[in-house]
């Protein structure tokens, strides 16, 4: 999970991210955080996408962790490795954790124009709310996609 993140990072945040953040990454701690994670009990999910022995993507999503919440989940992740863009992973991995019935937010470096655009594509819209994300100081935007009602 870790190199897949990392590798994904680079693939997807050079020139938006600086430089020296995404070499810092280690894979070894990197590791180590997912090991923690993985043994945690947050209500977060993690759907992982293989090739062979290779993690190529992966989706994490669950509870919010945001209080108030703006929805009843949150994706908080979504990454696939850049040779697999276009194939559909994305699209499979989004579809496998959507549930239509439940609202969803997720946050977006606002300067991604392919993310922001894949997520428009699955209903989500920005509700305004900015921040600097955590590692990297570059602003992020939160998308929300509201639940789908169902009417016989």
């Amino acid at each position: 999970m870790a190199a897949c993140h990392i590798a994904c990072w680079r693939e997807a945040y050079q020139g938006l991210v600086p430089d020296h953040v995404l070499a810092a990454f280690d894979p070894d701690r990197g590791a180590a955080a997912w090991a923690r994670i993985a043994h945690e009990h947050s209500g977060k999910t993690a759907l992982v996408a293989e090739h062979g022995d290779e993690i190529i993507g992966f989706t994490g999503y669950g509870l919010p962790d945001e209080l108030p919440a703006p929805a009843e989940r949150e994706l908080s992740a979504m990454y696939v490795r850049a040779p697999w863009y276009g194939t559909g992973l994305a699209q499979a991995l989004m579809d496998s954790v959507l549930e239509l019935h439940l609202s969803c937010y997720l946050w977006v470096f606002e300067r991604n124009p392919r993310a922001r655009a894949f997520y428009t594509k699955y209903g989500f819209v920005p509700d305004g709310t900015a921040r600097a994300e955590r590692f990297t100081t570059t602003t992020e935007i939160r998308m929300v996609r509201p639940a789908v009602e169902f009417r016989p």
